[in-house]
């Protein structure tokens, strides 16, 4: 079975044509590695390599993978675990590089396929401890049929084996699990400080792959314990071994003290939330999606993942069969979906179903085989029914891995009525696509053509007539007596605020803001913009501006400044929209009329 995996791996991986293994999500990841080893620029302060290599290798759309600190540097987003992973593959793709005619820049064909063939290795490294992992607890035979379920069966599959999806973070924390699995069994049955010093490089590495992975200690904290009387039995075994425990946490420390440096070096603090660039995402702890996790349309796990609901009911199985290792899965289950669901962004970006519990199969393998295993004990008819109901459900993700491939599946504006509309199909109509959610701009440019699938209304309007204005100015105006003067006192026009509640009760709207804008010095020297954004708690995100500079504005005249900014997908309804008017220089700007208009999409 490991074989057949193996083949089925390799062919899918290099079935997609061209490798651009290097973009996106992964060129954060990555970018620590021809920073630090080619460029020595871990800061990032010579910027423009960074945009040569982008505008070469197209490897985002816009550089959301850093945020620049007011000191020059760049940060980046991702934490450093899946360079590390990465290390020897990129040593590979340079030596390559250096010895052949490619650009040895970090980015070119060798480091391309070294790291595609790393994600494969690591892929093919996972299956083959997993099925190691299921043979301490079930037969031959039992521990096949597992495999076959989690791979086959799963998105797992197709984000190891199809559009450069391998080198991801889910793909290699899948296998770190298997290994932390194998290395708590092991020092539970030894003891011994290799193991409990290799189960801490683990860990270590995925904590430091993403610090969400912290939920992981749940597993060896509590293996072993399934009632009052282990407990305390735990308890002993943990302060007999108090020094291999404090190893443990030292070596844990040490690696994280390599991000702990890296942010301190760059940012001045050991400690540094380095998603706080966009305020648009983040943890929402209070107030998680897991219902839209588990069972949206958009990306709902066992929507498009349904055979893992018999991983979650084989808990059941292992609590009655074998509750020494049940509470330390269950525990551990239950807080790494809770903390994936309480992320904004619940649906992962572009992905097969639930991605972010990927990682998590390892350790849902274990009820699956439990769950066969208990099927296997039922008579003949139930065995039969469940084992065609595995067969029909691992043929669907076979048949939807073909339709994302294909791009009858959208991997992030899935709906309930568009997955009723293609459920079954090979082909896609345009009338079909219309039940998409909308489609947003990954490279931050957004188009609106005003038709009449939209309800305009008006928004807010300030003309600047009446109410205490401080700095009205009866000079220039561009209706009624008075505009509004901009100076170096005024740098910020009073703003149009609404809440998103005010705005739409649906998934989007277009927004029109607009501005009389009056300037009596050239923009080129007295800089100005008209700007759009949503405000989360004091803080910006989906910021847009309308520069003036860029504009063919005459000087001594009325001139109008306008653009379109989609709303995004809002933290909460209670997001502000703001509108407004930024003069970035010193010198007096007269505006007038600022105005607000939402183009509501119509209800079908």
């Amino acid at each position: 079975m490991v074989a057949l995996i193996a083949i089925a791996v390799i062919v899918g991986n290099f079935s997609g044509g061209p490798v651009r293994i290097l973009s996106w999500d992964v060129f954060g990841y990555y970018l620590y590695l021809p920073a630090a080893f080619i460029y020595r620029d871990l800061g990032l302060q010579h910027f423009d390599v960074t945009h040569q290599i982008i505008d070469k290798y197209h490897n985002s759309g816009t550089f959301y993978q850093a945020m620049q600190l007011p000191s020059g540097y760049w940060v980046m987003k991702y934490s450093m675990g899946l360079a590390v992973l990465y290390l020897p593959f990129f040593l590979i793709g340079h030596v390559i590089a250096l010895l052949t005619s490619y650009p040895a820049d970090g980015f070119s064909a060798p480091y391309q396929i070294s790291i595609l063939i790393g994600g494969i290795i690591y892929t093919l490294v996972g299956i083959y401890f997993l099925r190691k992992l299921l043979l301490k607890f079930f037969g031959d035979k039992l521990a096949a049929a597992v495999l076959v379920i989690v791979f086959f069966g799963t998105n797992y599959f197709f984000h190891t084996s199809f559009d450069g999806q391998n080198a991801m973070t889910h793909n290699y924390l899948f296998t770190l699990y298997v290994f932390i699995l194998l290395l708590t069994i092991k020092w539970h049955k030894t003891h011994k400080l290799k193991h409990i010093l290799l189960l801490a490089l683990v860990c270590g590495l995925a904590i430091l792959s993403r610090p969400s992975e912290a939920v992981c200690l749940f597993i060896p904290l509590l293996w072993g314990v399934g009632d009052k009387n282990s407990f305390w039995d735990k308890v002993n075994l943990l302060k007999k071994h108090k020094y291999q425990i404090a190893l443990f946490a030292l070596v844990l420390f040490l690696i994280g003290m390599v991000q702990f440096t890296y942010w301190k070096i760059y940012t001045g603090k050991f400690l540094y939330y380095s998603y706080g660039g966009n305020a648009g995402e983040g943890f929402e702890f209070f107030h998680p999606y897991i219902a839209k996790v588990l069972f949206s349309f958009r990306k709902g796990w066992l929507i498009y993942t349904p055979i893992m609901f018999f991983s979650v009911l084989g808990l059941i199985s292992i609590y009655r069969k074998n509750k020494f290792i049940f509470y330390s899965i269950f525990i551990y289950f239950i807080a790494n979906l809770y903390i994936v669901s309480s992320w904004t962004c619940w649906w992962y970006a572009q992905s097969f179903s639930e991605r972010s519990l990927i990682q998590s199969y390892a350790v849902l393998a274990l009820p699956m085989g439990y769950f066969v295993q208990s099927v296997n004990s039922r008579k003949a008819v139930l065995r039969i029914l469940c084992y065609t109901l595995f067969v029909l459900l691992i043929a669907l993700n076979l048949f939807q891995t073909w339709q994302i491939k294909k791009g009858i599946i959208d991997g992030s504006r899935m709906t309930k009525a568009y997955y009723m509309a293609i459920f079954g199909k090979t082909s896609v109509s345009d009338e079909d696509r219309k039940l998409l959610l909308v489609s947003r701009a990954f490279d931050g440019k957004e188009h609106f053509t005003e038709t009449d699938e939209y309800n305009k209304r008006l928004l807010d309007f300030k003309d600047f007539e009446s109410g205490q204005i401080d700095n009205a100015d009866t000079l220039y105006a561009f209706s009624g007596k008075q505009s509004y003067q901009m100076d170096e006192q005024h740098l910020y026009s009073p703003a149009i605020e609404a809440p998103y509640s005010r705005i739409t009760d649906q998934y989007y709207a277009w927004i029109r803001g607009s501005v009389m804008v009056y300037p009596v010095v050239d923009p080129q020297s007295n800089p100005a913009s008209l700007v759009i954004c949503f405000d989360h708690n004091g803080y910006s995100y989906k910021y847009k501006t309308q520069d003036f500079e860029k504009l063919d504005l005459k000087l001594n005249q009325w001139n109008k400044v306008s653009f379109d900014y989609m709303t995004p997908e809002v933290r909460t309804t209670n997001d502000k929209l703001k509108v407004y008017v930024w003069l970035r220089g010193k010198d007096a700007l007269y505006i007038d009329d600022l105005k607000v208009e939402v183009f509501e999409p119509k209800q079908p």
